[in-house]
């Protein structure tokens, strides 16, 4: 047992000393600041302006050893990482605070949907340019009368022949203004039961038709917007799994959208560990209740990252997340919320401030209990589908 451990051990270690090398070299020593919030973060697509030379070449790097979506086959513009490569890659990473690459919705979320039920020909056309950031994804699923109720999307899609013809309306579709595709839940039968008669498209926001209107928050922000549909013409090959079965694709998808938002509800918005926003408040590292809640929710935050660690072992083992994404979802939108209260805590009045760093990130952490579905409806999953509790 022990003799196969440690051949399984010595191409791993040879892995990590070639990716160890390959970051001292490639990685720009301005991307290497530890920094994770809005600002730090590139999302690519053809509106995307890069902050710094230094941005752009990481992103450049990244896409053509195919780190930026590493476990994705390299026909697809991964580099064929497996799970236990992946996160010697993250963990080597984490050691010199290498800023992620590219973060999109078209990683987080079409693009395992694609790898699941997409044909060949659309992951080989739509995969490469996501890897390498070339494409900024959005994702239209709420409509102003189906929020937790998803299934009861309205957007209608007329079959006309060679294309669907879509009209209606989406809302809080985040950074749709940004966007230069959306992946979107379209009603194509208005007779068939309610989770029926939803087909999975994804349309080009250049065509004619298609327009945004951002939404305001109280933070004064505009990352949401409503996004209109006014007879829309989209080919039929832009139809994602099987016409009227969408919401097979919508499930799947939803089980990553909320292990992202979970994921990120580590360090989403906190940017800096608390450790170190303790160290520079005047009362902080010396107030031995605020040292508490901080420590206490450093070890939530490792004990969350062990359990997503766990249910992608068991999802690469071809078990999947399933109805557990719930939990992950809850734990990481509640945790995010606890941290961001803590930083604000912890920098007193000042941080009251519209022009502090943390404020505006605590405002947008109170949307995280919304967005992916609401703690709500995720505490309804895990009681009645973890739980087996009576309805």
């Amino acid at each position: 047992m022990a003799e196969a451990q440690s051949d399984g051990e010595e191409p791993l270690a040879e892995f990590r000393s070639n990716v160890r090398d390959w970051l001292e070299q490639h990685c720009p020593t301005e991307m290497r600041d530890g920094a994770s919030g809005e600002d730090a973060i590139c999302w690519g697509g053809t509106r995307w302006s890069f902050t710094s030379t230094a941005q752009e070449q990481w992103l450049r790097v990244c896409a053509e050893r195919g780190f930026t979506v590493p476990t994705w086959p390299k026909a697809y513009g991964g580099a064929g990482l497996t799970r236990d490569e992946d996160k010697v890659l993250k963990d080597e990473m984490r050691k010199i605070g290498a800023r992620s690459p590219l973060d999109s919705f078209g990683i987080w979320m079409l693009g395992p949907a694609l790898l699941k039920f997409g044909t060949e020909e659309q992951k080989l056309h739509y995969l490469p340019p996501i890897a390498r950031g070339e494409i900024r994804w959005c994702q239209g699923y709420s409509e102003p009368g189906a929020g937790s109720d998803l299934a009861g999307v309205q957007t209608l899609g007329v079959d006309d022949g060679d294309h669907w013809t879509v009209t209606g309306q989406k809302i809080w579709t985040s950074y749709a203004d940004h966007a230069d595709w959306i992946f979107a839940l379209i009603r194509t039968d208005r007779e068939a039961p309610k989770h029926l008669g939803i087909s999975f498209l994804l349309i080009d926001m250049r065509s004619a038709g298609v327009s945004t209107k951002p939404i305001q928050l109280i933070s004064g922000s505009s990352p949401f917007c409503e996004t209109y549909f006014d007879a829309v013409e989209v080919p039929k090959e832009q139809v994602v799994g099987k016409v009227n079965r969408g919401w097979d694709v919508a499930k799947y998808l939803l089980t990553h959208e909320r292990e992202m938002i979970s994921n990120g509800g580590q360090v989403m918005g906190a940017g800096r560990p608390l450790g170190a926003v303790l160290q520079d408040s005047e009362t902080g590292h010396s107030d031995p209740i605020l040292l508490a809640k901080a420590m206490q929710a450093e070890v939530d935050s490792l004990a969350l990252e062990m359990t997503l660690e766990r249910y992608k072992d068991q999802a690469e083992c071809g078990q999947g997340v399933g109805d557990a994404s719930a939990m992950l979802k809850y734990m990481g939108t509640e945790l995010n919320k606890r941290r961001l209260e803590l930083v604000m805590e912890l920098g007193g009045s000042l941080e009251l401030s519209w022009s502090s760093d943390a404020s505006p990130n605590w405002l947008r952490t109170k949307a995280n209990s919304i967005e992916g579905g609401t703690s709500e409806v995720m505490l309804s999953i895990i009681s009645r589908r973890i739980l087996g509790l009576p309805g």
